[in-house]
């Protein structure tokens, strides 16, 4: 890293910071700070869900993951956006709209009680607590040790700088300035990607010179089907099915969003602004894997090469931000994985911030007395968040697995499980709340077994467990509704 490439990053950083600053003085009420008043524009909040769940993890994952095993998950996730986006559009966001909370998780409490209220911020919580801990880890221990050439044990050093100016911005602004930095963030992490392709074709000669003409021989054959012990399109077409659902339906991330917008209607075109920024980006990644793959094949100096591509891809996009990109091009690209980080770390402090205010101090009773007090609360809430998340972090490289695997593994454990509790809530007339509960339970073993069990591939574990915890829930709930009242 040259002073040029510090420059960019520290630019970046400085435009985030202000714009922080600007809607702390234009923030006077708890609404406006958690749900930007409820009448922000679809197309900038579509585009800030995109990069809230466009983390850094995917912004790394996605070419590593084309490098290694191949387009069958990248194709099977795209190809899934169009059921999604009818199934959430038309089924979810309608019932959501239609109620005048918050918190997602009031509606559970009003349908099934309070201890499914509190089991669904609990998970969610945890769900969000450790995806940011990953965010966090990931982009400092695979992007900015080795791009600085610092000693690893400068990583949570860097853990705590990040997550300090994210929490600064987020605590001053509010949602309104975790929109706006969204949006730019979703230009930079694009501009480092387009450039990184730019910088390839240069050198290489064209784009005809990194595309592969066959198939190349590291690749696993492809699965086109719905194999159970493999990286199938069918099982990633079925994982990132059931993975947005779930997280459209139950996450306070996204349902803060649509409750943003005016009506059903305006959060419908936010959510397909968001899956259309999320299409481009992920076929953008997945052709930036292909590039870099080539890239350090080709060039004599790269003697493991392969053994890069086979036993760490994660590292190929880093590891070409360094060797293959003139001074300042860097700074862009690093700022591009920064902005993918800050993105989702914001989100889910400004979430996670809202979940607590409502869900955990308002309903016992501690709500300040006035709004500039309620405000001042959650930004007290949102520095308390991120000063655990950055403790988290220390912690992930515990897991095995590259990061599309951590990712399923650690941070989408508890998004069915989630995902269950709401669809008992709303689609389930004789659902009670302990046959959520025992459902649930029952839900998050299976979710469990299929991630950390030798059986069944990673990618089935959300749609399995669902399936078992909705219906267990169903069977309990309908069996115990039978049973007289002290029976």
């Amino acid at each position: 890293m040259r002073w040029q490439d510090w420059t960019a990053i520290g630019i970046y950083m400085l435009g985030m910071l202000a714009i922080g600053w600007y809607y702390s003085r234009r923030t006077k009420t708890t609404e406006d700070y958690l749900l930007g008043n409820r009448t922000m524009k679809p197309l900038t909040v579509g585009i800030s869900l995109f990069a809230t769940l466009f983390s850094a993890i995917t912004y790394l994952a996605m070419p590593g993951e084309m490098a290694r095993y191949g387009p069958a998950v990248v194709v099977g996730k795209v190809a899934s956006y169009p059921v999604i986006a009818m199934v959430v559009g038309w089924f979810l966001i309608p019932y959501i709209m239609r109620l005048r909370i918050t918190s997602a998780y009031e509606m559970l409490e009003t349908r099934l009680g309070l201890s499914v209220r509190m089991l669904g911020c609990t998970f969610f919580l945890a769900l969000r607590l450790t995806w940011m801990a990953v965010i966090l880890f990931a982009t400092t221990s695979i992007v900015l040790v080795p791009l600085t050439g610092l000693d690893p044990a400068y990583g949570p050093l860097m853990c705590a700088v990040l997550a300090l100016v994210t929490i600064v911005y987020t605590a001053m602004g509010g949602l309104r300035a975790v929109v706006l930095t969204d949006v730019v963030q979703t230009c930079i992490l694009f501009g480092g990607a387009i450039l990184t392709l730019a910088f390839v074709s240069y050198y290489m000669g064209g784009v005809g010179a990194w595309w592969p003409s066959s198939w190349p021989g590291h690749w696993p054959d492809p699965e086109w089907g719905f194999s159970s012990g493999s990286r199938s399109f069918g099982g990633a077409f079925l994982a990132t099915l059931v993975w947005y659902i779930c997280t459209s339906g139950s996450d306070q991330m996204a349902i803060q969003r649509y409750l943003a917008t005016k009506d059903a209607p305006a959060a419908r075109k936010m959510l397909v602004a968001s899956l259309t920024a999320s299409a481009l980006a992920t076929g953008i990644l997945s052709i930036v894997g292909l590039a870099v793959m080539a890239y350090f094949q080709k060039d004599p100096s790269m003697a493991t090469a392969r053994q890069v591509i086979m036993d760490a891809p994660d590292q190929l996009f880093p590891r070409f931000v360094v060797h293959g990109l003139p001074a300042g091009i860097s700074g862009v690209v690093v700022a591009g994985v920064l902005a993918a980080a800050m993105s989702s770390l914001a989100s889910g402090l400004n979430s996670s911030c809202s979940v607590i205010t409502v869900d955990f101090i308002d309903r016992f009773g501690r709500r300040a007395d006035t709004e500039a007090g309620r405000v001042r609360m959650a930004k007290i809430v949102s520095l308390a968040v991120g000063l655990v998340v950055t403790v988290l972090s220390l912690s992930v490289s515990a897991v095995p697995g590259n990061l599309l695997e951590v990712t399923y593994k650690v941070c989408n454990l508890l998004t069915a499980p989630l995902f269950g509790l709401f669809f008992m809530a709303m689609f389930v007339p004789w659902a009670n709340g302990r046959g959520t509960l025992v459902g649930a339970a029952f839900g998050l073993a299976t979710v469990v077994w299929v991630n950390f069990g030798p059986y069944i591939n990673f990618l089935w574990a959300m749609p399995l467990g669902l399936l078992v915890q909705i219906g267990v829930g169903m069977l309990v709930s309908a069996a115990w509704r039978e049973r007289p009242t002290g029976g």
